[in-house]
């Protein structure tokens, strides 16, 4: 379950319930949840506690996918789809691999998105895409002029500024998913101690440490 508290349709603002009737027909998402996608649909309901966020937030779909926008699709989706998958987001990576095919990228670069960097099917501004995206997500913003170059050399400066928005704010969704464990991102943390078996040394490095007399 999500860390926080659902919006059921009953206590919905507008919005919510604008986006409640768009996604989930008459029913109630906190009482019967499900998207056509598969997905609970709790990050709806989730966001749903602050109306002007859910409705900000709607506005940076709007944006990305406004037919104003200058940057080539798959591009974008290259990039949204590598910062889910860089930041751990299990539900902003598998989300955007659809969002990949319905922009016409194929089954193998999706497939590729993972261990992009020993791959040979991206072209060089798709890699510059995928290892600006790397930058961004893993490094801060920390970005070789190497890699800047090359999108320099195919991209014009409003297309990178798109870029670099949108991936962002997808590293942000990515994050936001995880700390609150909406979607595919309710899981458990992996790393935890695992108890040794009963009777067991209670530090097995002091034994491989002992000195022979």
């Amino acid at each position: 379950m999500p860390r926080l508290r659902q919006v059921s349709r009953a206590d919905a603002d507008p919005i919510a319930l604008t986006m409640y009737d768009m996604l989930f027909g008459e029913r109630d998402p906190v009482v019967e949840p499900g998207t056509e996608t598969g997905t609970p649909g709790n990050w709806w309901t989730v966001f749903a506690l602050v109306p002007d966020c859910l409705e900000h937030a709607v506005q940076g779909f709007r944006f990305y996918r406004d037919p104003a926008r200058k940057l080539d699709p798959a591009l974008r989706e290259l990039g949204q789809t590598r910062a889910g998958y860089a930041r751990g987001s299990r539900f902003v990576y598998s989300q955007h691999c659809k969002s990949c095919r319905s922009v016409g990228l194929s089954e193998a670069k999706i497939r590729d998105i993972p261990h992009w960097t020993v791959s040979d099917r991206f072209s060089d501004l798709e890699r510059a895409v995928l290892a600006y995206t790397d930058a961004l997500v893993l490094e801060g913003g920390r970005v070789a002029d190497a890699v800047f170059d090359v999108l320099k050399r195919h991209l014009s400066d409003e297309e990178i500024l798109e870029l670099t928005y949108i991936t962002a704010l997808y590293e942000m969704h990515a994050v936001m998913s995880r700390a609150l464990r909406l979607e595919y991102d309710d899981v458990e943390e992996r790393v935890v101690e695992i108890a040794a078996p009963r009777g067991g040394s209670a530090d097995v490095m002091r034994m491989v440490d002992t000195k022979e007399e």
